[in-house]
This record gives C-alpha cells, structure tokens and sequence, in this order.
C-alpha cells in the first residue's frame, strides 16, 4: 500500500511510481491526478471559439502579441497557421 501523499494526489501508488522514474513532485501529482480522474479534460479553458472564427484583425493582432514575423503580409488562413505553429 501506498503512502498517503495528501489529498492534492489522488493517486498515491502512481505518484510514487512516476517519482522513481525521476519526474517532479509537480509533474507527478497533475498526471497521477489526471490517471485518477479517467483522464477527463479540466472544465477550465475552451471558451474561445476556434481561430476560423476570429476577424482578420483580431487574429493580426494576436499574432503582433505574440510577435509573429510577416504579418502585416499575411491572409487569414495564413494568420491561422501561424498561430497555430506557434
């Protein structure tokens, strides 16, 4: 039997498994507790609409936050791919 790690770390047994392989005790509780939770997506997060969405400019704007080279020059598709690669 595991120890109890507390109940941040739903999965003591794997908690300790993953930190023998050397992970963080960080990395290690998110995936134990992610193992323990059926690997469901957090509910947090997907609330903007996909970049296909987005005007032309908010996505050239976005693209100047993050400091995409060529922007000015580019499409909306290629705004999209780039943001996407980035």
């Amino acid at each position: 039997m595991a120890k109890s790690h507390g109940k941040q770390v739903k999965n003591d047994e794997m908690y300790e498994e993953l930190r023998k392989q050397g992970n963080s005790k960080e990395k290690a509780a998110r995936i134990a507790n992610a193992k323990a939770a059926g690997d469901k997506p957090s509910k947090k997060g997907g609330k903007a609409p996909p970049y296909e969405e987005w005007s032309k400019e908010d996505l050239y704007q976005r693209a100047r936050e993050i400091g995409i080279d060529g922007r000015s020059k580019m499409s909306k598709s290629d705004l999209v791919k780039a943001l996407r690669a980035h």
